[in-house]
């Protein structure tokens, strides 16, 4: 029991370091939080730092994910809790880091990284499906809305562990909650798409 709330706080403690607030640190002395969208997350790193920072971003945050998932299955001996509570104390880091005051990204990425690590083929699909949204639509946060919202009945369909499904579910209503302001941007049609020009004007 010990060990698996050691588990927990540190995979928080992983999910609150920032790479993007990082990376902006150090290329430009900047803070992503004041920039762009104020989101410290990849896709505000692409925007305001470009694509090789973002891709690094979107990795790395990946990367917690899975990384939390890992500390919990060999800190939690058996239980499949354990890695599923570590992977969302993760997210629940990267969205509201400790080491950043509290402001801290929308966890999309590192979603994508808990989640293809406790189930990798209704990620996939789920990942493939938002891959799609955006190529047609190119808003990313509609594919990762979309990607939150088919998660949970992929595994459902899928027959994946109770636990992973409960978990799903959470998570689901974190990337809802944290994407209010978008769904209502794109509801208006002032949602920035992928690779619009500063200041661009949409027509609606």
């Amino acid at each position: 029991m010990v060990l698996a709330i050691i588990s927990i706080i540190l995979s928080y403690l992983i999910g609150a370091i920032s790479f993007s607030f990082i990376i902006a640190k150090w290329l430009k002395g900047i803070d992503i939080r004041q920039h762009g969208s104020g989101n410290a997350g990849a896709t505000n790193t692409l925007r305001v730092l470009g694509k090789g920072p973002g891709i690094c971003v979107l990795l790395l945050d990946m990367g917690k994910g899975i990384l939390a998932v890992w500390v919990g299955k060999w800190m939690g001996d058996i239980s499949v809790w354990i890695p599923v509570i570590c992977g969302i104390a993760a997210i629940v880091g990267h969205n509201w880091p400790v080491y950043f005051h509290f402001k801290g990204g929308k966890g999309i990425a590192t979603t994508i990284g808990v989640m293809a690590t406790l189930a990798f083929l209704p990620s996939l699909f789920a990942g493939i499906i938002a891959i799609i949204v955006i190529a047609l639509t190119r808003y990313v946060s509609l594919g990762s809305l979309i990607l939150s919202a088919a998660l949970p009945i992929l595994i459902l369909i899928m027959n994946r562990p109770y636990e992973i499904l409960w978990a799903s579910l959470l998570l689901c209503v974190f990337a809802f909650v944290r994407h209010r302001t978008n769904i209502v941007k794109i509801v208006q049609g002032k949602e920035n798409k992928l690779g619009a020009k500063k200041g661009e004007r949409r027509v609606v």
